[in-house]
């Protein structure tokens, strides 16, 4: 039984001791990916791994984040007018979100979008970004973004976009 104030999740940074074989999500590519290359791609410094842990340690669900360059023609006009006119702008990448089938329907993607997109609205304190951009790999991700203020890039109907303003809105 948890006791009152106990937090049920946390998140934190990827780690050798974490149990990563163990997750699974249903989707192949995101597995692997946490099964595989994760690491690797924090040794390198391609892509931070957060892993979201129940009470025992078990990873419920992941993200990742890194750096970006994003097209200001890529943007939404109603977005881009309120930007400088550079060709390319300084973004946030949240390039895999994922939770295990044992976790799933509980909310829990939801907490994970939250907690990349606060980190990456705190993050902006020390290194620009105008926002955060995701690929939805299927119309399921996609429709869970938008639901969650994310709009389309022109051209790309699966890269999705929220401003940092609309986050720190949310956050502030």
């Amino acid at each position: 039984m948890n006791s009152p104030g106990t937090p049920l999740y946390s998140v934190e940074r990827l780690a050798d001791h974490h149990d990563r074989a163990s997750f699974t999500s249903g989707n192949l590519d995101l597995d692997s990916y946490l099964h595989f290359q994760a690491g690797q791609d924090l040794k390198r410094k391609v892509a931070v791994p957060f892993l979201m842990l129940d009470q025992s340690g078990a990873i419920a669900g992941y993200y990742t984040l890194s750096a970006y360059g994003i097209r200001l023609a890529e943007l939404p006009l109603k977005v881009a007018k309120k930007l400088p006119k550079y060709p390319l702008l300084p973004a946030t990448l949240l390039g895999r979100l994922a939770v295990s089938r044992d976790y799933q329907g509980k909310k829990l993607g939801r907490f994970l979008l939250m907690d990349a997109l606060q980190r990456s609205w705190k993050g902006t304190a020390g290194i620009a970004s105008i926002g955060v951009v995701v690929d939805a790999y299927d119309e399921k991700a996609r429709a869970f973004y938008l639901h969650h203020d994310f709009v389309q890039l022109v051209d790309h109907p699966n890269k999705l976009f929220i401003s940092m303003l609309t986050i720190e809105k949310a956050f502030a």
